[in-house]
């Protein structure tokens, strides 16, 4: 059996955590290495329950932390863990990221298997906007949200960033956000990277790249499905808790109307929406997770009513319902902005 590790850092995401591991167990992944820090809602005690039981390991990352952030310093910590040690091929995520396999059983095993000469395969964000949705429901993400931003964009950059599922062969030294860091000498030697279409990547992927080339189809194989904003309820709650990769932004309006495209109807994902909710009623069959779930679930209800007596929040809650869905822009537009700059190498995540 081929082991696949995912490296996932949350905070105040218990109410999500149940669909996110049974949609991942569903697309292969054998293995989940789950740090969290500074709970509130009791993310930590259902990530200890689920341990218990069999089903991820959980790591408290209580810091101090890298001045990278929370998840460099989960990620620091994770190179040392023998989960990594084992595993055969390691995808760091986000409890707002759902693989989106569109070949074969839609697992990722089919994936490699599609790719064997792959060392690297570049999962590309297709960012899924609001739709509209005011509050929180308690149901799997994939199935709230199908609206997505158009398969060919060409604004923003930042919509064609990716994730990375790399062979744990030893030619990368160490675990990044977006990317594997510390090409080894044997590495530049052999790496071979692949797209979400299945089509070889240049050399300049293999160090240093964390977005795809945008205004293409990056989709073809397999997407990286990216729900960053959720309800506007959740929204509230995200600006509340904080970036883990950039803790000291303020989530604003900004970030909302780069990412809320809802212009194409996309259900591929519910390709795997019968294992995946099979899988979490055997999850949620056990009464202490099931009541973990729901308390977690009524921690964000009773913070949502608690941050809108705050006219900050009240403020972007309105700002949030004021603002029209994102309209993307034309090909001449986006040629207008990208003649004055190019996406900035700075973005790349060091080597």
């Amino acid at each position: 059996m081929t082991r696949i590790l995912a490296i996932l850092t949350v905070r105040n995401e218990a109410a999500f955590l149940l669909d996110w591991i049974a949609h991942h167990r569903a697309a292969g992944i054998t293995d989940m290495l789950v740090f969290s820090n500074d709970c509130e809602d009791g993310t930590d005690v259902l990530l200890d329950r689920l341990q218990t039981r069999g089903v991820l390991t959980h790591v408290r990352n209580p810091g101090p932390y890298d001045s990278r952030g929370v998840q460099f310093t989960a990620l620091q910590r994770a190179e040392r863990h023998p989960l990594v040690a084992q595993a055969d091929w390691l995808l760091p995520l986000d409890v707002d990221e759902f693989v989106n396999v569109k070949i074969g059983n839609h697992s990722l095993p089919a994936l490699i298997e599609a790719l064997p000469e792959a060392t690297a395969i570049t999962l590309t964000w297709r960012l899924f906007g609001n739709a509209g949705e005011i509050r929180y429901r308690d149901v799997p993400v994939p199935l709230a949200f199908t609206r997505a931003a158009p398969a060919v964009l060409y604004w923003p950059w930042r919509a064609a960033m990716f994730k990375t599922l790399y062979r744990n062969d030893g030619s990368y030294r160490r675990l990044g956000v977006h990317r594997p860091r510390g090409l080894t000498p044997e590495g530049a030697r052999a790496v071979r990277w692949f797209d979400g279409r299945g089509l070889e990547l240049d050399a300049q992927f293999h160090r240093r790249r964390i977005f795809s080339n945008f205004g293409r189809d990056n989709y073809g194989m397999v997407q990286l499905n990216h729900y960053p904003l959720g309800a506007m309820e959740s929204y509230l709650l995200k600006a509340d808790r904080g970036r883990a990769v950039h803790g000291d932004d303020q989530l604003g309006l900004d970030y909302w109307v780069e990412r809320n495209f809802n212009d194409a109807e996309d259900s591929s994902i519910s390709a795997l929406a019968g294992p995946a909710r099979d899988l979490r009623a055997a999850l949620i069959g056990d009464a202490e997770t099931a009541r973990l779930h729901h308390a977690a679930v009524a921690w964000r209800r009773a913070r949502f009513d608690h941050l809108m007596t705050q006219e900050p929040y009240r403020a972007l809650m309105g700002r949030l319902m004021l603002c029209p869905p994102t309209r993307p822009l034309s090909l001449k537009q986006a040629r207008f902005l990208i003649s004055r700059g190019t996406p900035p190498q700075g973005a790349d995540e060091p080597s």
